[in-house]
């Protein structure tokens, strides 16, 4: 019965997250399909649980009824007496008949607690999912984890692909060199002669990663993209990082993406204050950093309200 509640309880947490829209806030929405294909399985699997239990039911009762029965009761007897005295035969040449009782009551109490704890284990998941708000991340994860890798090294590589990225979204790990190469020609094509760029949900963390992949080729052409501000303990006076939480796959390989911004001077922002930012790329020596970064010199920028989905997703 545990197990056939547990089924239920996955199968409820994934429909409630379809439900109330939070899908987005674990996974990368194109891959919805997979969560789908999860509830069926655990329907299908929740279905064969259950006709296991009603048939584990009904030999139970069969058991009852033969047991309840005089005729029945009497064959029992008579096997019940021929075993024990067989077993009275066979004891050791001692004379003394082996006990293993204590063992068995040690190994069944040992085996109780293993599955218990599975079970907890199991159930905390379900219990977190279902009764726990899902947080949107913001400024303060920034703040959590640090903010001082530079921009050029390679983030994540092939043995830890669950590190989260900052500034750039770097998709090479999960392509050889030949294929992320054609990538990165591909989708350089798609930008080099656009002359302005404007960043939205769709192409924002593939327009990123050609401008970082590529700095040269986009010197001086007018970029604008939405984001929230960042001010972060190493940014000059008017300069703001303004940063979209993006996923590549999943939550495990999402990360900070976007660029230091140097607005006018006396500009004021606060921390996750979102903005809409229009400018021309430069580069610019970042010390913290110690390497020189892509920038965007602001010439026009206004408040605009959080997006009602604030991340953005890597589209192939």
């Amino acid at each position: 019965m545990i197990r056939f509640v547990i089924l239920v309880g996955f199968a409820l947490m994934f429909a409630l997250i379809h439900k109330q829209g939070d899908l987005n806030k674990y996974i990368n929405t194109k891959y919805s399909y997979l969560s789908i294909s999860a509830i069926i399985l655990l329907l299908i699997l929740c279905l064969i649980e259950f006709i296991r239990l009603q048939l584990i039911d009904k030999a139970k009762q069969k058991q009852i009824e033969r047991a309840n029965d005089p005729v029945q009761d009497n064959h029992n007897l008579d096997i019940a007496q021929n075993c024990d005295h067989s077993h009275c035969q066979a004891q050791h040449p001692s004379g003394h008949r082996h006990d293993h009782d204590d063992f068995g009551h040690s190994h069944e109490s040992s085996s109780k607690w293993k599955r218990t704890f599975g079970y907890m284990i199991l159930f905390f998941p379900i219990i977190t999912g279902i009764f726990l708000p899902v947080q949107t991340l913001d400024s303060s994860f920034v703040r959590a984890k640090g903010f001082t890798l530079p921009v050029g090294t390679e983030y994540m590589s092939d043995d830890a692909p669950g590190e989260h990225q900052f500034l750039k979204p770097d998709s090479s790990v999960f392509y050889g060199k030949e294929n992320y190469e054609k990538l990165k020609n591909k989708e350089l094509k798609q930008f080099l002669n656009r002359g302005d760029i404007s960043l939205d949900d769709d192409n924002y963390m593939k327009g990123m990663e050609v401008i970082y992949n590529y700095p040269g080729e986009f010197m001086g052409n007018t970029l604008s993209f939405e984001g929230f501000a960042y001010k972060g303990e190493q940014a000059a006076e008017n300069y703001y990082f303004v940063f979209r939480f993006g996923f590549i796959h999943c939550a495990a390989d999402s990360g900070i993406f976007g660029m230091l911004v140097q607005f006018p001077k006396g500009t004021v922002l606060h921390d996750d204050d979102w903005v809409r930012v229009t400018g021309k790329l430069s580069s610019e020596f970042y010390q913290p950093f110690k390497q020189t970064i892509p920038i965007l010199r602001v010439t026009s920028w206004e408040p605009i309200t959080e997006p009602e989905d604030p991340y953005v997703y890597r589209n192939y």
